[in-house]
């Protein structure tokens, strides 16, 4: 549905990433509307783990918004090369993300996509922040108070691994919904695959619904029994039954990981050498569609009757 190019602000000079939507998606008002509303919030958030936006618009037809580059990889590129985790480098990931969601909970917002390839990972400052990390893509969030009438009804916004129960059958949401996909995505980090795993869409579906998330310790069998308890109930299939907020999730999830280690942080492993950026993704990226490629513009003709200096 997009396409994200490293670009130039030709005003400021300064790098930035700019995403530019597919037409189809331009020429659907209701899109559109949803859009532009919850770039504007999302811009409004002043929040160091959400990633800046800049602007936002629309320019020959096709829908683009420009917000900070990150140099460095995705947290999905960085489970592919080196999940499943310590549990305290998760957890140290899951309270990023967590203080953004309620940032952004608080402004009205409800994400709707958290999943690993939303969120951005830069080089940290120190031994002891190795790592900062962007929630990233608010373009399918929903402003749940004012906004609501935008959503078409019985549409799946999200992708489907990460999708809360309410999400799929088409319930009301609030910041409990992006909780359950963060809680998906601490699995992921700490086993190496999202809990839910089916051969096709329709059982992964049934899966969310209906079945209860796998133990935990069945893939990590080193992990305290506190720390799968915690992650099962933000996959709670009623959203009453989940944590209050995100950063409360995140908070048990630190005290169960560290209640049996006499040395807290011993459990995250050695200290990670800063680096200035991650190892690029090694995996190739396909060409941009014939609507996204890049167009360059002539100068203009002198006009008639002069010469060139």
């Amino acid at each position: 549905m997009a396409v994200v190019y490293r670009a130039k602000d030709l005003r400021l000079g300064r790098t930035v990433a700019v995403k530019l939507l597919a037409p189809e998606l331009a020429r659907n008002e209701v899109f559109r509307q949803r859009f532009m509303h919850e770039s504007e919030a999302a811009a409004a958030i002043d929040h160091p783990h959400i990633i800046p936006v800049f602007e936002a618009g629309e320019q020959d037809a096709i829908l683009y918004l420009a917000m900070r580059y990150v140099e460095g990889g995705d947290l999905r590129a960085l489970i592919n090369r080196s999940g499943p985790f310590p549990v305290g480098r998760a957890v140290r990931f899951a309270l990023q993300i967590a203080s953004a969601l309620d940032a952004a909970h608080d402004h009205g917002l409800v994400h709707r996509d958290v999943k690993p390839g939303n969120v951005l990972v830069a080089a940290g400052t120190d031994s002891e922040h190795p790592e900062h990390l962007y929630l990233a893509d608010f373009g399918l969030t929903k402003k749940s108070l004012s906004l609501s009438g935008l959503t078409t009804v019985g549409q799946i916004v999200g992708t489907l691994d990460y999708a809360a129960p309410e999400q799929i059958s088409g319930r009301p949401l609030d910041g409990r919904c992006d909780q359950y996909g963060l809680g998906c995505v601490v699995f992921e980090m700490l086993a190496g695959a999202p809990p839910f795993r089916r051969e096709s869409d329709l059982a992964l579906l049934w899966a969310h619904l209906n079945d209860p998330p796998p133990a935990l310790r069945d893939h990590r069998p080193d992990l305290p029994a506190a720390v799968g308890a915690v992650v099962a109930r933000a996959l709670a299939k009623t959203p009453g039954e989940r944590y209050p907020n995100c950063l409360d999730f995140v908070a048990e999830l630190r005290a169960a990981s560290t209640a049996a280690a006499p040395e807290p942080w011993r459990a995250d492993g050695p200290p990670t050498r800063v680096v200035p950026a991650l190892a690029p993704d090694p995996t190739p990226v396909p060409g941009p569609p014939a609507w996204a490629a890049p167009v360059v513009h002539p100068p203009p003709s002198p006009p008639a009757g002069s010469r060139p200096s």
